[in-house]
């Protein structure tokens, strides 16, 4: 397999999967956006692997081993049947991603199938569900503003910050499906601050009515998501100017997501919140008629 059958296969899986940011990775100069695939279709794998349902956990656990594993392989030696350990390792030398971040990527991933002490996965503190954030979301906003592009230091800071923002307003969304699968979010000393716990939480997943206790909660996280977007506004004006109008894309989306929740009032057990595809298209729209207007001036 040559790479541009191996960047082809890993553009399919994100067409397939990626949904919000394959909308971002169209706006993006080819070979950007080859990039952008390749880091998605790894990230996408290591996901599958962690949250499949049908295996035992053990069985997930060594099953990540085991891939983990042949990456690593793969990464040493430069050779791999596989197609998207082939994309990303070209990707990682043409745009000096370093090791350390993809495997801080995996470490983020694997969280979710460590021993856990109690029946449910928790947080204490948000800064603890903060590292959580950010070894999964803003490892990958390290990531891509790599493949963006950037010179200015503070852009690793505010990367990380929008990451934060991103994967808040994941946790917020999916608050359902996650207590379901004995994963709660929010950390244990917001939920003790409003008089609630983990089992309220479980309960509110399995049809509990909304309190207002409940939707205070819920506010106070949108809110801190929100706060962490003003990090997004900063960083734009200092990636590449070719890269811009992607993460404008991917920025606008996701705070259309939290938007979307506010309109919910925070009810996020009834019904799930999304962007509907007629905004992610205009959206997209707007951002083809930035990109190109970005490609014009430069």
């Amino acid at each position: 397999m040559n790479l541009a059958e191996a960047y082809a296969a890993c553009r399919i899986i994100a067409r397939r999967e990626a949904k919000n940011f394959y909308y971002a990775f169209r706006v993006l100069p080819q070979h950007k956006s080859d990039a952008m695939c390749a880091v998605y279709a790894f990230m996408r794998r290591a996901d599958d692997i962690s949250d499949d349902e049908s295996l035992p956990i053990e069985q997930r656990r060594q099953a990540m081993s085991n891939w983990v594993e042949s990456w690593r392989t793969a990464r040493r030696t430069g050779a791999s049947d596989d197609p998207v350990f082939l994309a990303l390792n070209d990707t990682q030398k043409r745009f000096a991603i370093p090791d350390a971040l993809l495997e801080e990527l995996v470490q983020g991933t694997t969280m979710d199938l460590e021993p856990q002490p109690v029946a449910v996965q928790t947080f204490a503190t948000f800064d603890d569900l903060y590292r959580y954030c950010y070894l999964v979301a803003s490892v990958v906003g390290l990531v891509c503003i790599r493949i963006f592009g950037y010179t200015d230091p503070r852009a690793e800071k505010l990367a990380e910050e929008t990451g934060i923002a991103f994967q808040l307003t994941n946790i917020l969304r999916d608050v359902k499906e996650d207590a379901e699968r004995g994963r709660v979010y929010l950390p244990q000393d917001w939920l003790h601050e409003f008089g609630l716990d983990t089992e309220r939480v479980i309960a509110l997943a399995q049809g509990a009515a909304l309190q207002p206790a409940d939707r205070a909660l819920l506010r106070q996280l949108g809110a801190k998501a929100e706060a962490y977007y003003a990090s997004a506004n900063e960083l734009l004006p200092l990636i590449d100017k070719d890269s811009r109008a992607a993460l404008w894309v991917l920025v606008t989306i996701y705070h259309g997501l939290l938007y979307r929740i506010g309109k919910l009032d925070s009810d996020v057990f009834s019904q799930r919140a999304s962007v509907p595809k007629a905004s992610k298209l205009l959206t997209l729209t707007q951002g083809m008629a930035m990109a190109l207007l970005n490609r014009a001036t430069s």
